[in-house]
C-alpha cells in the first residue's frame, strides 16, 4: 500500500509541475483595479488609466508574451517596474515588444537585478532561507537597455525624484532603483512639492514602507513574482522581499498610501513554472476621491 501511496504522490508531483511550466507559465491575463484617490479638487484630469508591468523576464525568442503586450488596450500612463531581461540577448527583443504599449502621457521605467546582471542558475531551496549569500555574476546589457527604451520614447526613473505634468494633474514623481540588492538611493525620496499628487515607482516593495512614511500616495513595485508558486489557503511559499506573505501582490493600503505590487509577466528562465499565480498585466484606474 505505502509503495502506491508514494507512487501516486509522486505522479501527483509531477502533473503539477508539467502543469505549471506548460500552461500557467504562460497563461497571461490582464486584471483591472479602481482607486479613487486623484485629488477630490483642482486641476487635471476625473480619471487616469495606468498599466503597470512588471518581471517581463524576457528571453531571446518570446513571442507569446510579445503578442500578449501588444494585444492590451490603450492607457494613459504606462510603467515598468524592473527585471525586463531573462537574458542579456533580449534587449533588442524586449524593446520591441513594449514599444506597443507606451502610454498616451507618459511611459516610466526602473530597472532590476536581472537587468544589471546575467542571470544564473539557483537551487529552488536557496528561497527559503532567509539570509543568502551573494553570489559574483557577470555584468549585463543594462546600458544597451536603457539607451534603447530611451530613444524610444520611455523615461528612466533610476533614483531620481521630478515633477511632471499628466494632462494638467501636477504630480511628483519619484523612482527607486533595486533595493532587493541594495541599489535604491533614500536621499532623493523626502518629498518637496507635497501640494502635488505623489508617485513612487520602484522595483522591489523593500523600500515601500519608508517610501509611504513620506507621503506618496500611489506605490507600484514588482520583484516578488506574486510568490510564483502559492498554495490554497496558505499563500505564497516565499516573498523573496521582507514583506510577508499576505502582502506579496496585488492593492495593499500602508496608512495614506495604496501600494500595488505587480505577480508579473514572466519567470526566470531558470524556473520558468508558475502555480496558482498567473502571469498579470495590470491596469490601474485611478479616480478622483470622494470629497
Amino acid at each position: 500500500m505505502l509503495p502506491l501511496v508514494l507512487l501516486a504522490i509522486a505522479m501527483i508531483g509531477v502533473l503539477c509541475v508539467l502543469y505549471g511550466t506548460l500552461i500557467e507559465h504562460s497563461w497571461y491575463r490582464l486584471r483591472r483595479y479602481r482607486i479613487d484617490i486623484l485629488p477630490a479638487e483642482g486641476p487635471g484630469p476625473d480619471s487616469l488609466t495606468m498599466l503597470h508591468l512588471s518581471d517581463l523576464h524576457f528571453v531571446a525568442h518570446d513571442a507569446k508574451k510579445a503578442r500578449f503586450l501588444a494585444s492590451l488596450p490603450p492607457v494613459d500612463v504606462t510603467v515598468v517596474t524592473g527585471d525586463f531581461l531573462a537574458e542579456p540577448d533580449a534587449v533588442e527583443t524586449v524593446v520591441a515588444a513594449v514599444e506597443p504599449v507606451r502610454g498616451r502621457l507618459a511611459s516610466w521605467f526602473v530597472l532590476g537585478s536581472n537587468d544589471y546582471f546575467v542571470p544564473q542558475p539557483l537551487n529552488y531551496l536557496a528561497y527559503f532561507r532567509r539570509h543568502r549569500k551573494r553570489r559574483k555574476a557577470d555584468r549585463g546589457r543594462a546600458a544597451d537597455l536603457v539607451a534603447q527604451l530611451r530613444a524610444g520614447g520611455w523615461t528612466d526613473l533610476t533614483n531620481v525624484r521630478r515633477e511632471v505634468d499628466l494632462g494638467g494633474l501636477q504630480v511628483e514623481l519619484l523612482g527607486l532603483d533595486d533595493a532587493h540588492i541594495a541599489w535604491h538611493d533614500s536621499r532623493v525620496a523626502p518629498r518637496t512639492a507635497p501640494d502635488r499628487f505623489g508617485v513612487a515607482v520602484m522595483h522591489s516593495p523593500d523600500s515601500a514602507p519608508e517610501t509611504a512614511a513620506l507621503g506618496y500616495p500611489l506605490m507600484v513595485a514588482g520583484h516578488t513574482h506574486g510568490g510564483q508558486v502559492r498554495l490554497p489557503l496558505f499563500g505564497a511559499l516565499v516573498t523573496n522581499c521582507s514583506m510577508p506573505r499576505r502582502l506579496v501582490s496585488g492593492l495593499i493600503r500602508m496608512g495614506d498610501t495604496v501600494l500595488h505590487t505587480s505577480p508579473g509577466l514572466g519567470t526566470s528562465k531558470f524556473a520558468p513554472f508558475r502555480f496558482f499565480c498567473r502571469p498579470e498585466a495590470t491596469i490601474l484606474e485611478l479616480r478622483r476621491a470622494q470629497s
